[in-house]
């Protein structure tokens, strides 16, 4: 089974379209300012969803992988976005960078390598 779809909530479409686009997103789909999907660079997809309130609590964390970090938050840094973490080395062996979006969604930009899937304290594979 893969991951393909992530959606999230907003109360304004095109202000978060906006949002999204500025990230490095591309805008595949806007059907009537109630909905909208991105394809990411791998192919996977994101989208937004019109409702009339947000959810309450943790809400959502999306992570965006970038070869790149530092010099992808300095480029958003460049265009307005502002992040409430700058590139930070976690001790889960990844680097991230923190923000949220228009509606209060956590979004986190991260590099993590080998580490992603093969951290040092991967499960065994049973024989």
């Amino acid at each position: 089974m893969n991951l393909n779809q992530i959606t999230v909530p907003t109360l304004n479409v095109p202000a978060a379209i906006s949002f999204y686009q500025k990230l490095g997103l591309k805008l595949i789909v806007h059907s009537d300012d109630h909905y909208a999907r991105f394809e990411c660079e791998n192919g996977a997809t994101f989208s937004l969803h019109l409702v009339d309130q947000l959810p309450q609590g943790e809400g959502t964390y999306v992570y965006f992988e970038c070869d790149d970090l530092d010099q992808k938050v300095e480029e958003l840094i460049g265009k307005g976005i502002q992040f409430e973490m700058m590139p930070t080395d976690q001790r889960w062996l990844w680097r991230e960078a923190r923000l949220k979006d228009l509606d209060g969604n956590r979004i986190i930009l991260f590099f993590a390598g080998e580490n992603r899937l093969n951290p040092p304290w991967k499960l065994k594979e049973e024989v």
